[in-house]
């Protein structure tokens, strides 16, 4: 599964579990909060100042 900047972080983690690792790495700590329910990668990225293209490269290896 290719993971895209528009994917919602909600969604990721539902079909991927082992990416919430790599997202509390790069800072994104509200895994667990409803937004992530309504907010995509590029979106969480941006509000917490988190290279996208970075954290999209850590997320499809």
């Amino acid at each position: 599964m290719a993971i895209t900047k528009d994917m919602l972080v909600g969604e990721l983690i539902r079909n991927k579990p082992e990416s919430v690792d790599i997202l509390l790495r790069f800072g994104l700590g509200c895994v667990g909060c409803p937004a992530s329910q309504m907010e995509s990668l590029e979106e969480a990225a941006m509000v917490h100042g988190i290279d996208l293209s970075q954290l999209l490269k850590a997320l499809n290896e």
